[in-house]
């Protein structure tokens, strides 16, 4: 089997899949998919196992966000590890991440964020003039409001808190 799962076209085209699949939200990729077009000639209980690895290592890879030294120290360290990964896989993991990183993390980025941004902001200083206690009347309150919201739709406005 070691033999079957080392053909690097194969193992290129099985991390875009992944890929597809973890980061860019294709769902109609799918193991029965990447197994069917990659890999047909290995048998399902050898191919799950090596994909759960390969998705193992890309995840890991990815949301490390690691640069080019971290990530030969990790292929490395996985080619040295018991059950890990050859050589020659690690040059294609390599490859891949070195052409595939910017998109794979703008992704991430993208996914990770609540809103796209801060749309506005508006503060001012009041005094209060209602209070369960008087000594806290008259005193200066700051009252900041945030706006947040993607380019074309509408924002949403919070209030922060009172200082």
């Amino acid at each position: 089997m070691a033999g079957d799962l080392e053909g690097g076209k194969s193992l290129s085209g099985l991390l875009s899949g992944l890929a597809q699949n973890a980061f860019h939200g294709h769902s109609g990729v799918t193991e029965e998919l990447l197994h069917s077009q990659l890999y047909p000639e290995v048998p399902p209980e050898e191919f799950r196992p090596f994909l759960a690895k390969m998705r193992g290592l890309l995840k890991s890879i990815a949301s490390a966000d690691m640069d080019f030294n971290q990530l030969e120290a990790f292929l490395t360290a996985q080619t040295k590890k018991q059950g890990g990964i050859t050589s020659e896989q690690a040059a294609v993991i390599s490859k891949f991440w070195k052409s595939h990183k910017i998109k794979i993390r703008e992704s991430l980025m993208k996914q990770s964020r609540w809103d796209n941004g801060l749309r506005g902001l508006s503060w001012r200083v009041d005094g209060k003039s209602q209070s369960r206690h008087s000594t806290q009347i008259h005193s200066p309150v700051a009252i900041i409001e945030l706006e947040f919201g993607k380019n074309g739709q509408l924002s949403q406005k919070g209030r922060v808190g009172q200082f």
